[in-house]
């Protein structure tokens, strides 16, 4: 079988999971007011990092006493300055399901050595078992599996009397996701995936227990100063109003600030929220109608909306060992980045071969329905030059 090739392209071919593509309509005429060339402790300067702050804490409708601050390190760097600062007086539960969650589990045993600690995984595609968290204990998890499509679906497995702290990585996940804020004490991300920002920056959220926990506990070990988060026994107060611990770059917080004026504009969280899940019902709806590609997360309750991750599942394609599938992948994706339809959609490279797709509030769903046409003749094209029958 043959797929005739498409005439019809994607306004955006941009698709792929971070950097993650600008909002419709973006230019570099929507920085022009960034305050280059200033000092980010000049008075524009803070007046700008102040607007981001805030600007953040409005449109993620965040409970009124939590903190917002802009960190270096993307949200690596956010995630690493909250462990690092805040765990080791309890016992921690970290739940792991791909790459990224599995890092961490990884720097708690083996960089801060901490012990008592017990770790749960789940291969990719699935999620952990949630229900065995203990209160008493701190909590460490991603709200999105960027490498595995896979999220986790409601809070309600966190307890509201809990004792212990929860940490939530919530990159590719917040701006696109429903998330019970007032459930988590500490909450990173980057601009550069929902919001379509530029990388390097992280944003880090404190409630009111993690701001306790950090003026009440100091680590054992040695802190880099680009994780100190106490100016004396108490939180610097600077970091959340504006005054960065390094020099962030004032044009990509102009970059952020248009992203979240752009969000504004729309209807808020609520209506990115509602484009990232248009996007992800555009994909099930075409995965439904085909008969060799499927999700990566079975459970429909666990896809994620934002990194939408794919497999083929055509039996002659699926035959294949995995470095045999992962060609197979690879040259579809060749194709769709040769011709301009898609660009960076392969999966990642931990995770099982396949493509991930995009799906956050910046992409249109028009140009994931001109998309899938194009995945279809690069699918058989690549059949055709592999020579896999039918």
């Amino acid at each position: 079988m043959t797929a005739e090739k498409p005439t019809v392209y994607p306004d955006n071919p941009r698709f792929g999971s971070g950097p993650c593509t600008k909002r419709p309509g973006w230019s570099l005429e929507a920085l022009s007011k960034a305050a280059l060339g200033r000092s980010h402790r000049s008075k524009l300067g803070k007046e700008k990092l102040r607007e981001c702050v805030d600007l953040s804490h409005n449109l993620l409708n965040l409970p009124v006493d939590y903190r917002v601050g802009i960190v270096a390190g993307s949200d690596t760097g956010a995630m690493e300055m909250a462990m690092w600062s805040m765990l080791g007086p309890r016992g921690v539960d970290v739940f792991g399901w791909e790459s990224f969650g599995k890092g961490w589990i990884n720097d708690i045993l083996k960089e801060l050595k901490l012990e008592d600690v017990r770790p749960f995984t789940a291969d990719y595609g699935q999620l952990p078992d949630f229900s065995v968290v203990d209160g008493s204990r701190d909590v460490v998890f991603t709200w999105n599996g960027t490498t595995s499509g896979v999220c986790v679906p409601n809070g309600d497995w966190i307890p509201d009397d809990r004792d212990g702290l929860v940490f939530c990585d919530a990159t590719s996940g917040v701006f696109a996701m429903d998330l019970p804020f007032e459930k988590l004490d500490v909450i990173t991300y980057s601009w550069q995936k929902v919001l379509g920002g530029e990388a390097a920056h992280g944003v880090l959220v404190l409630s009111p227990r993690a701001v306790a926990r950090i003026e009440s506990y100091t680590p054992p070990w040695p802190m880099p100063k680009i994780f100190r988060m106490k100016k004396g026994d108490n939180l610097n107060e600077g970091i959340f109003v504006g005054s960065t611990i390094n020099t962030p770059s004032m044009l990509c917080v102009e970059d952020a600030l248009d992203a979240m004026y752009w969000g504004k504009t729309l209807g808020g969280y609520e209506a990115l929220v509602a484009r990232s899940r248009g996007n992800l019902q555009a994909v099930e709806q075409w995965v439904e109608q085909t008969d060799w590609i499927d999700f990566l997360a079975e459970d429909p309750s666990i896809r994620s909306c934002t990194s939408i991750c794919l497999m083929f599942t055509d039996p002659a394609v699926a035959s294949l060992d995995k470095e045999a599938r992962s060609k197979f992948s690879k040259r579809v994706v060749g194709l769709l980045d040769e011709e301009g339809a898609a660009h960076d959609i392969a999966s990642y490279r931990d995770a099982p071969p396949g493509l991930r797709i995009w799906g956050g509030a910046t992409v249109e769903r028009s140009d994931l329905e001109a998309l899938f046409p194009w995945i279809e003749w690069a699918f058989h094209q690549a059949k055709q030059e592999f020579e896999l029958s039918q």
